[in-house]
């Protein structure tokens, strides 16, 4: 996956978890698909870290954020992550 297409890959993924926090990994994969990320396949350990930091951000609040909230977001995570 290229960098930049990281940030919209989060935003659907997160809207995908907001719609049922149940779901299992082959619908969430199914729905990923449906959106268009045709090449990608989450595995379950991938799925429950990512789970696991939204619920950490505060999953609610990430709910319909527009895609320049999750670049700038991304961008700042990978500056400090630089500077280390």
């Amino acid at each position: 996956m290229e960098a930049s297409t990281i940030p919209g890959f989060i935003r659907d993924l997160a809207n995908i978890i907001l719609v049922n926090l149940q779901m299992n990994l082959l619908q969430v994969n199914k729905q990923l698909h449906l959106l268009g990320w045709d090449g990608l396949e989450l595995d379950d350990h991938t799925l429950q870290l990512t789970i696991a930091c939204f619920e950490n951000e505060g999953l609610k609040s990430l709910k319909k954020k527009p895609a320049c909230w999750f670049e700038n977001n991304f961008k700042q995570h990978k500056d400090r992550v630089k500077e280390v």
